[in-house]
């Protein structure tokens, strides 16, 4: 379980073919003294797993499962790439609770500025624009974000990135056209659930809105 507040931005310093999939290492200068071997680490928002630790850098297995649903396997040697550490008991909840699981790949379609802020729009896959709400939490490249506004005709969201968040994560080498790893609010999904097991919806999932959510108190 990971917090969504990337801790820093690493750089991929080999990739390595496999039966497996890929075997990534990671350069990293801040994190590395805490990493140990079957640690979690947030990789863009992939939850992976620490298979060898170096003096400067890791090593990850990247599965075929995770390079088919994620943005990993287009990696290159030198790209950064978000990171972050397993969530602590200890540690305060800043972002919003981010499993590591990506749910889907977006496109970014367009960058604005408005004042300091960068608005950017991603396009998502349509079956999951019903867990992405206005005013709700959303992850890219495993940074916790809250969604600005949007669009569910062309299965689009904006989110407003303070200047901060933009230097200090990939998403300044980001431009129109690029993919980004998507993870929706885990809730949605509890609730969507609980509610077809219940049989408080019809059959058809698809009945299940923001509207619908709002007129039941959610």
């Amino acid at each position: 379980m990971f917090t969504g507040l990337v801790k820093e931005i690493g750089k991929v310093r080999s990739i390595i073919p496999n039966q497996e999939g890929l075997e990534l290492i990671i350069e990293t200068r801040e994190l590395i003294s805490e990493i140990e071997i079957d640690d979690s680490v947030s990789i863009n928002g992939a939850c992976q797993t620490a298979i060898k630790v170096e003096a400067d850098c890791f090593h990850v297995q990247t599965v075929h499962m995770s390079l088919d649903k994620t943005t990993l396997g287009g990696l290159k040697t030198g790209d950064e790439v978000n990171l972050e550490l397993a969530l602590q008991l200890k540690d305060r909840l800043g972002g919003h609770l981010v499993q590591g699981h990506v749910n889907d790949v977006a496109k970014i379609i367009t960058i604005d500025s408005k004042g300091n802020n960068y608005l950017v729009t991603g396009k998502v896959a349509a079956d999951q624009m019903k867990y992405i709400v206005k005013e709700g939490s959303i992850t890219i490249d495993g940074i916790s974000l809250t969604v600005a506004d949007t669009n569910r005709e062309s299965n689009t969201f904006t989110v407003s990135i303070i200047p901060h968040t933009w230097s200090h994560t990939v998403l300044r080498n980001r431009t129109i056209g690029s993919q980004v790893n998507i993870e929706v609010d885990i809730l949605g999904k509890y609730v969507e659930n609980l509610l077809f097991y219940q049989g408080k919806h019809k059959t058809n999932q698809s009945q299940l809105s923001e509207d619908w959510l709002k007129s039941k108190g959610f």
